[in-house]
């Protein structure tokens, strides 16, 4: 029989385990749970490895570098690569995350694959040209992508966050697959889903994720359903039924993730932005879908772009500022 005095060491232990799969939650979205004891070594291993410091330390955006002890907002960009054999890659889905603790407030940010606008580098002008956004990756990595998005948008990015899509299905593997509801049956690269629930392995998480010309919404729910696969492997993360499992959920994550946060950084974020995931707002970019002689884009006006900065802008305590012109049409 356990004593009084017994139960709440039992309890705590019992608390311990499974704030140890908090941290998987908190990698893969950057938002919530820090919390490791017994697995710490693992832990530290696995974010050294995912580990990606880019060439800047400050954004050109901002004046001064952000601190989490002052709770300062910060942004951060969330891309899914889609890397294929003879392929540079591009980014698959692109959501920015601007976190203000102080107000208590998130905001996501989903921008279209398809975005017409200026892809920019700015160690290299010369790559500089009008595309589509998910270009930016193909043309300069990670670094061009964020140099991109800041020009877009006429904000600071802080941080990344990038996912291999392609080893995504590993991920989904780790946690034991996700249950999903579909809206569509659709075949997609050899991989056939019937329409209503039922038990998504890795592969077909990975089609459900990416499937877009067989939906009516196309884009916007591709992006739907991304963060709705997204949101299964966080709750299947933090199950009990995974705790036995947390060094093959570590495994994937350190083999398909790559972020410039640091372990610090991470304990940071934990510490002094947990308010922030209170209430979080999505916002849809408005804009219009076209063929033209180059391709399809999405057509998204400067007077939007500057309306969705500054609602960014001031999420993020920053002064008013411009956004850029750019000749989409051209």
């Amino acid at each position: 029989m356990i004593s009084r005095s017994q139960r709440p060491r039992k309890r705590k232990r019992k608390l311990r385990v499974f704030r140890v799969t908090l941290l998987a939650i908190f990698i893969l979205l950057v938002g919530a749970g820090v919390y490791f004891y017994n697995v710490y070594n693992d832990v530290v291993n696995a974010v050294d490895k995912m580990h990606k410091p880019i060439s800047r330390t400050v954004s050109q955006k901002r004046t001064t570098e952000v601190k989490f002890s002052k709770k300062d907002p910060i942004t951060i960009l969330l891309v899914g690569v889609d890397k294929r054999k003879g392929d540079s890659g591009r980014t698959d889905s692109m959501i920015v995350a601007t976190v203000n603790p102080e107000k208590k407030t998130t905001t996501l940010v989903s921008i279209p694959r398809d975005t017409k606008t200026k892809i920019v580098s700015t160690t290299n002008p010369s790559k500089n040209r009008i595309t589509k956004i998910n270009a930016a990756y193909a043309y300069g990595g990670i670094e061009m992508t964020i140099d991109t998005v800041e020009n877009f948008l006429n904000i600071p990015i802080d941080y990344y966050v990038q996912v291999n899509m392609e080893g995504f299905k590993d991920i989904v593997n780790s946690v034991g697959g996700i249950d999903v509801n579909n809206q569509y049956a659709f075949e997609l690269d050899g991989v056939t889903l019937k329409k209503g629930p039922q038990h998504l392995n890795g592969l077909q998480a990975l089609e459900y994720a990416r499937m877009r010309h067989q939906d009516p919404r196309g884009d916007f729910g591709r992006q739907d359903r991304q963060k709705e696969v997204i949101t299964k492997v966080i709750h299947k993360g933090a199950s009990i039924s995974t705790l036995t499992n947390y060094n093959h959920i570590l495994t994937a994550l350190e083999d398909n993730i790559e972020t410039n946060l640091t372990m610090d950084d991470i304990i940071g974020v934990q510490s002094n932005y947990k308010a922030a995931a209170k209430t979080i707002n999505k916002v849809e970019i408005t804009g219009d879908g076209k063929n033209t002689n180059s391709g399809w884009y999405y057509f998204v006006s400067d007077k939007t772009r500057q309306q969705l900065s500054n609602q960014l802008r001031v999420q993020l305590g920053l002064k008013p500022g411009t956004v850029s012109r750019i000749n989409i049409y051209q």
